[in-house]
């Protein structure tokens, strides 16, 4: 049974996002902004095979899953980011090593060079250093942590450095108040 279309580009009857449905090569080129020639380099390669259809002869269509468009996009940004094409196989054959299935429900991070695996807000791994832990370092709980911390601490106004009467008169420094002494010297 074939399913009617939704104007969400979803089919009535099915799910977007379980493999139901299937897009060709030419709707996942559009929908993640590559070209064709690298959809079909790429599955051929094995980097991202399309999971509901592949090609299996002359005149067969690869169908690929909203999942798999997924995974082409967050490929095509690390390109975009500047990570080498070969670190990008190598990040995605270390996950799949790893028994990670479903490559559309990790979050990835990239410096341009490498590319990191975020597992939670604290823990961050390096997937071209062999799963190598490093960390991140969240501005905002920093900022929350001082905050804290100085909540029972002792503060001082910013105001100027008060004068002292040897000082002489307009001396509000260090520098001021050693002229006057010269000069009074």
């Amino acid at each position: 049974m074939e399913g009617r279309a939704l104007a969400d580009g979803g089919v009535a009857g099915s799910s977007v996002e379980d493999g139901a449905v299937g897009y060709r090569g030419v709707t996942a080129c559009h929908a993640v902004g590559i070209s064709y020639r690298q959809l079909d380099y790429w599955a051929r390669t094995g980097l991202v095979v399309p999971s509901v259809r592949d090609a299996s002869g002359s005149g067969t269509q690869r169908l690929y899953s909203f999942r798999d468009l997924v995974v082409l996009k967050v490929v095509k940004r690390l390109l975009d980011a500047g990570v080498s094409l070969q670190n990008i196989r190598r990040a995605i054959e270390t996950l799949r090593s790893r028994g990670v299935a479903d490559l559309a429900g990790i979050t990835l991070i990239s410096d341009g060079t490498t590319v990191y695996e975020c597992r939670s807000p604290e823990e961050v791994v390096d997937l071209l250093q062999g799963g190598q832990g490093v960390f991140g370092i969240a501005i905002g709980g920093a900022f929350k942590e001082i905050q804290g911390s100085l909540s029972h601490l002792p503060a001082e106004p910013a105001g100027e450095l008060p004068v002292s009467v040897e000082d002489g008169p307009g001396a509000g420094d260090e520098l001021a108040a050693r002229r006057a002494r010269r000069r009074a010297g």
